[in-house]
């Protein structure tokens, strides 16, 4: 029995962890973020004015509403008509407020500034009060 208590008494667990597999499964992901990161801006393509301001960061998602410089209107990437773009906004808005639901208006720099204000317009008659204008900041 002296030679089992031997045997039983030398083994000792091993309490560390293997980090390479770890730190393998983080690089393929972090490789798979940096490649679909890029893809997922939104979809239409807007040549956005230069503007010296900070940048703002809403709490939830807001709704991104595009005029591009034939002046076609885009509710994400769904293009439609400025007399459906309430009805549009409320479908997607769920069960949120008017007034707390933040949408966001990209203007091309080629679009007429009246359109853009048409845009605007419709939305505040509409209840919606939180709006905010986006561009592309402006590098010295």
């Amino acid at each position: 029995m002296s030679a089992q208590n031997k045997r039983t008494s030398a083994y000792k667990p091993l309490a560390d962890i293997n980090m390479t597999p770890f730190i393998d499964v983080m690089m393929v992901l972090l490789i798979i973020f940096m490649v679909t990161a890029p893809l997922m801006t939104v979809g239409v393509k807007v040549d956005l004015p230069k503007a010296d301001a900070s940048e703002v960061r809403p709490k939830e998602e807001p709704f991104t509403i595009t005029v591009n410089k034939d002046g076609d209107l885009y509710v994400g990437q769904d293009k439609v008509a400025i007399t459906e773009l309430i009805a549009r906004l409320n479908n997607r808005r769920g069960d949120g407020s008017k007034e707390e639901q933040r949408i966001f208006i990209r203007g091309d720099r080629q679009v007429n500034y009246g359109q853009v204000m048409k845009v605007m317009s419709v939305l505040t008659k509409a209840g919606f009060t939180k709006i905010a204008m986006i561009a592309e900041r402006d590098t010295p």
